[in-house]
């Protein structure tokens, strides 16, 4: 006798014309244990025009969010009252919202799974500064997006500062408020890094951390590419990993183990 099949996870994508959401979408619909239910997107009249619209009219067990940084909050407590698991694939929230998100989901008892980056090696990328920042002091972040890019720092750099913040605070030569000139030539203190967020034409995200120590120096970086590609891999590990969690989990290299 055949074993009984599982019940697919229902899935709804917000941002689904966009450039990542609707790769997303593509290879929910294509893979065997996911359904794709809704999709949610303001100019496009064959989906709905909100998350609660969305959610009000059909069942789904996971939000995947990638819309924008000014909707992302809304979209995601929004899901978390519809009881609905939610994946975060945009930037823009800060390490307060996180913690009000993390308070709304643990209430409501579903999970949220957060990165700055779904890539799987801007994972690698997070778990290798980690270990770094272990053995290693000193370190900043710089931050590479395109000049459109309305948020800095991106999700990633604002990902890599949390995560070496759980390790240890840098070691900083001479304290930010004692700079002699302009204090923003020294970045923004994010999780107790400096990060200096660069927006120019032609790149799409890159994010460097820098570490050094007496007579040496060690950079690590990952690069994003031109397509969505890197990233659908990471969303559909989420969307199957956050089903059944409860309360916020940040970062894709935590799913890995």
């Amino acid at each position: 006798m055949p074993a009984a099949q599982r019940t697919p996870i229902r899935v709804c994508v917000a941002g689904v014309t966009g450039w990542t959401g609707r790769p997303v979408a593509d290879a929910v619909e294509r893979a065997d244990d996911l359904e794709l239910v809704a999709g949610v997107a303001r100019s496009d009249p064959e989906s709905y025009s909100s998350v609660a619209e969305a959610l009000d009219a059909v069942a789904a067990d996971v939000l995947v969010d990638y819309t924008h940084a000014t909707a992302v909050k809304g979209n995601v407590l929004t899901a978390v009252e519809h009881g609905v698991n939610v994946v975060v694939g945009s930037s823009g929230l800060s390490a307060d919202d996180y913690d009000e998100i993390d308070a709304a989901a643990r209430e409501r008892e579903v999970g949220v799974v957060a990165a700055g980056n779904f890539s799987l090696t801007a994972a690698m990328l997070l778990r290798a500064a980690a270990a770094a920042a272990r053995h290693l002091g000193a370190w900043e972040v710089i931050d590479f997006a395109s000049a459109g890019k309305a948020d800095a720092p991106s999700g990633t750099a604002r990902e890599l500062a949390e995560r070496l913040d759980e390790v240890r605070p840098p070691e900083v030569g001479v304290p930010v408020a004692d700079v002699v000139g302009p204090v923003g030539a020294r970045g923004a203190t994010v999780a107790g890094t400096q990060v200096h967020s660069v927006r120019l034409p032609s790149f799409v995200v890159s994010t460097e951390v820098v570490f050094a120590a007496e007579g040496e120096r060690l950079t690590i970086r990952h690069d994003a590419g031109e397509t969505p590609a890197p990233y659908v891999a990471g969303t559909l590990l989420a969307i199957r990993a956050v089903v059944g969690r409860v309360g916020l989990t940040r970062g894709l290299d935590r799913l890995l183990d």
